[in-house]
C-alpha cells in the first residue's frame, strides 16, 4: 500500500493514478470502436483487446497489486500503451470517430 507521509508514497500514489487513467482510457476507447475495424487494419481482434486492456485494469484496482512497479501492473500498462500508441490510431481512421466533423447523411458540408 501507499505511504503519503514520504514524498515517495506522494509519486508512487501519482503514479498509481496516472496508470488507472491509462488502462481505463484504453479499456474504455476498445469498448467504443467498431469490432470490424480491428482486422482491417491488421490488430487482431477486438475481444483480444478488450481481454488485455480490461485485466489490465482489473489487475491494477486488486489491492495485492497496488504497487505501480508489480510485474503485473507493468505487463498492464504495456498493454494499455501499446493500444493507445499503436492500435487507436490505426482503428480510428477505419471510421471508429464518431461525430465532430460536420458530416451529414450525404458527406461532409
Amino acid at each position: 500500500m501507499f505511504e503519503p507521509i514520504s514524498i515517495v508514497g506522494y509519486v508512487e500514489l501519482a503514479l498509481w493514478v496516472v496508470l488507472l487513467v491509462l488502462k481505463a482510457f484504453a479499456f474504455g476507447d476498445a469498448v467504443m470502436r467498431p469490432t470490424d475495424a480491428f482486422p482491417a487494419v491488421n490488430k487482431q481482434t477486438k475481444p483480444l483487446w478488450l481481454i488485455l486492456t480490461g485485466l489490465a485494469l482489473l489487475i491494477h484496482l486488486i489491492p495485492q497489486f497496488w504497487s505501480p512497479l508489480s510485474i503485473f501492473n507493468i505487463a498492464g500498462t504495456i498493454a494499455a500503451a501499446v493500444y493507445v500508441v499503436g492500435v487507436r490510431p490505426a482503428v480510428r481512421e477505419i471510421g471508429g470517430q464518431r461525430g465532430g466533423r460536420n458530416d451529414g447523411p450525404y458527406g461532409g458540408w
